[in-house]
């Protein structure tokens, strides 16, 4: 009987090369498994990347536009659209994580819109504080700590990119995983409600503001809406 002779060597780019007698197989390094704990993480931090921009969203609007009455600029508003657009990325990896169908491609995908909503975001925002730049300019609208609420935009803009940045360097390590309670899934889906709520409440807010006009005005002092159908006054 002859003798079958079996060796292996592992090359340096982690692959193991199997020899059976004159057959040669290239075995692959195993994939490294996927932390649950990791993925709950990812997961429950793209809900609290919502959670801040939702809260972010309903202060400017309901505290600041309808409390103090302090009417958003056209810079202003399309620092809210940077907002919702990156927000939307926390939205579609939330979903399909939700569904069961999140792959790793679609979690890059929800980060790279999270990043180009971010960077849209801090232009705007960079383009506001440089109109206000000047010595003695008191700039537009109220503080909140010493900052005008589109410096703290940017500081938020800032944020999202660090934090989409972090995700994309340890790849897949934090792919979002749905929490295995139900409760942990309805917590999860009224977070999407509200998130989308306050989306909606924007548009209609900028909608009167606008009114049919094509543009809002440099320095808007009343909802447009409500002059062209007659009710303001």
């Amino acid at each position: 009987m002859s003798e079958i002779h079996v060796s292996a060597l592992q090359t340096e780019t982690g692959n193991t090369t199997v020899v059976v007698g004159d057959t040669r197989v290239v075995v692959p390094p195993p994939t490294k498994p996927h932390h649950i704990l990791l993925g709950k993480l990812g997961f429950w931090a793209q809900i609290g990347f919502m959670l801040a921009y939702i809260g972010v969203l309903s202060g400017a609007m309901f505290y600041f536009q309808f409390g103090l009455g302090e009417f958003p600029c056209p810079l202003c508003i399309t620092q809210r659209m940077g907002m919702m657009l990156s927000s939307l990325g926390a939205l579609y990896v939330v979903v399909n994580s939700l569904r069961g169908t999140l792959s790793p491609s679609g979690f890059m995908t929800g980060l790279g819109f999270a990043i180009l909503g971010a960077l849209l975001g801090a232009t705007m925002s960079i383009r506001q504080i440089l109109l206000h730049i000047m010595p003695g300019d008191p700039g537009y609208g109220g503080a909140v700590l010493g900052l005008h609420l589109y410096t703290w935009a940017l500081i938020s803009f800032v944020v999202v990119l660090v934090f989409a940045g972090v995700l994309l360097t340890f790849g897949t390590e934090f792919l979002p995983v749905r929490p295995s309670s139900s409760f942990g899934r309805v917590v999860a889906w009224v977070v999407i409600g509200i998130f989308l709520f306050t989306i909606v409440a924007n548009l209609i807010a900028v909608f009167a503001l606008e009114g049919f006009n094509w543009y809002l005005p440099d320095d808007p002092t009343s909802y447009e809406l409500f002059n062209q159908l007659g009710w303001s006054k």
